[in-house]
């Protein structure tokens, strides 16, 4: 802790447990619900993740930011969440695509940045009792202060958080294509586009708010429903319009966009305890009984 140099920080849970560590993005104080990842790298993806929207994400690998920040690995338009959480935060970057520190990265985009965070007891503590609100502040250092800013944040649940992260108009992603895929945009992250691009689609993003006869008019091969942030059940109006769809499109849904086709078809969606964030993530099918390592 000694090569520390920057502000102190706080983190308060909202059951009171805090932690201590040193500023090395932006100062300020922010709130949002906490979450781990538990990817070793690809933490300039998951900055750029919309899905990440209201989100103070902890990073679980131990050194984070030794390759720095480059201009092709961003998922949107801009950063989303609240603030990053890491063990180490490296100042010395190695790598031929870096164009700056991850600490510059957040300063410039007004993120908060905290290293020197005991990680793995704030990644158990999340494990054992579930995501929660947290807030993160250099600029107020009483818990008890703190906490009341927390006790008094919104939380996930109920709010609609597609209406921040959604274009504004249709626009093309590419021109040619065998098939015509249209993107409805709950917050896609950019690399799905890249993805249906390579796999020979033209690819058209609507905003979030568009009707289905909109999208229809488009004469789309299919629909894509894209990823996401918040709670899946507050946006009605996504839903109602995949309601409409069904049966007259191919549809397929991501993330947030397979949790509302999924209430679109009359299933439940609940939050789970803990999300499953990282790039390391097993899945069984329980037919053949294969593994699959995947992204989530």
């Amino acid at each position: 802790m000694g090569l520390l140099k920057g502000k102190k920080a706080k983190i308060v849970l909202e059951d009171g447990k805090a932690f201590t560590g040193i500023s090395f993005g932006a100062a300020g104080t922010r709130l949002g619900e906490l979450v781990f990842n538990t990817s070793m790298t690809g933490y300039q993806e998951i900055l750029t993740d919309p899905s990440y929207k209201g989100q103070i994400v902890a990073m679980t690998y131990p050194l984070i930011g030794n390759y720095g920040i480059n201009s092709e690995d961003i998922e949107s338009r801009k950063l989303f969440l609240e603030g990053m959480l890491v063990k180490e935060y490296s100042k010395v970057v190695s790598n031929w695509r870096s164009k700056k520190s991850l600490g510059e990265y957040l300063e410039e985009n007004k993120i908060m940045g905290i290293e020197g965070v005991d990680t793995r007891a704030l990644t158990r503590h999340i494990r054992l009792k579930g995501a929660m609100k947290a807030v993160i502040s250099t600029e107020d250092l009483d818990d008890k202060s703190l906490m009341k800013k927390v006790k008094a944040s919104p939380g996930l649940i109920g709010r609609d958080l597609v209406k921040e992260v959604t274009c504004d108009e249709i626009w093309q992603w590419n021109d040619t294509g065998a098939f015509h895929v249209v993107v409805l945009d709950c917050g896609a992250k950019l690399n799905i586009l890249r993805s249906l691009a390579l796999n020979d689609c033209r690819v058209t993003v609507v905003p979030a708010r568009a009707a289905a006869r909109d999208i229809l008019a488009l004469n789309p091969d299919g629909v894509m429903l894209s990823n996401g942030p918040g709670d899946p059940a507050a946006v009605t109006y996504v839903v109602e319009t995949v309601k409409e769809l069904i049966g007259k499109v191919p549809l397929f849904g991501i993330c947030l966009g397979q949790q509302m086709l999924g209430l679109a078809l009359g299933a439940k969606t609940y939050k789970l305890k803990f999300g499953h964030h990282g790039a390391n993530q097993p899945v069984k099918n329980l037919r053949t009984g294969k593994i699959d390592i995947t992204v989530q």
